[in-house]
């Protein structure tokens, strides 16, 4: 299969590491559907593993539910995924239901409405918006102001790897940055 924007889609996702390694699940195509890598969750991961174990973690643009199941599959306490396409979020619920996913929350809204909600602080927060829009700065705007994000807490963003300078808040730090091919990821802690 092809997506719209001509890369090969993998039509399954397929969890990497802890309890439900190598475990694969149907994901549907949808326009701005984009897994985020094997390797580049790997890496993630690599970075997360001192902090996963327990985390709360939000996935704002959870498309797939790579990130959030990997963080299950590998420790986390709780997840909370959000996704606007009705289609995926009715996925999401099966791969929940089909690893019997307790900890695991899927809200159907708009990433910027959720974030106008009243707050509940995360661990971690996953941000990795289509890469086609301009999310990245409102949304990580809204975490920081609007006290989704414990203090100490960490913040995934994944970008265009074009991207040279990303519009976080002044108290997010960036620790980690790393490219791979079309793919720019990004680790940040809020320090302040």
């Amino acid at each position: 299969m092809a997506t719209k924007t001509g890369l090969s889609y993998p039509g399954k996702l397929r969890i990497i590491g802890g309890r439900w390694r190598g475990r694969r699940l149907s994901i549907p195509e949808a326009e701005g559907l984009r897994p985020t890598p094997d390797r580049v969750r790997e890496t993630l991961f690599n970075w997360l593993q001192p902090y996963i174990a327990g985390a709360s973690c939000l996935d704002l643009f959870a498309g797939t539910g790579a990130l959030c199941l990997e963080a299950l599959s590998r420790g986390a306490g709780q997840v909370v995924m959000v996704e606007k396409n009705a289609h995926v979020v009715e996925s999401l619920r099966q791969h929940v239901a089909i690893l019997q996913a307790l900890n695991a929350g899927v809200v159907q809204a708009d990433a910027v409405d959720f974030l106008r909600q009243t707050p509940q602080p995360f661990d971690i927060v996953f941000l990795d918006p289509p890469f086609n829009s301009d999310l990245i700065a409102p949304c990580a705007e809204l975490v920081e102001t609007n006290g989704w994000i414990k203090r100490g807490g960490f913040v995934y963003v994944e970008a265009p790897s074009q991207v040279d300078v990303l519009p976080l808040p002044a108290t997010w730090e960036l620790i980690r940055s790393k490219k791979a091919g079309q793919v720019g990821y990004h680790l940040a802690q809020k320090t302040g």
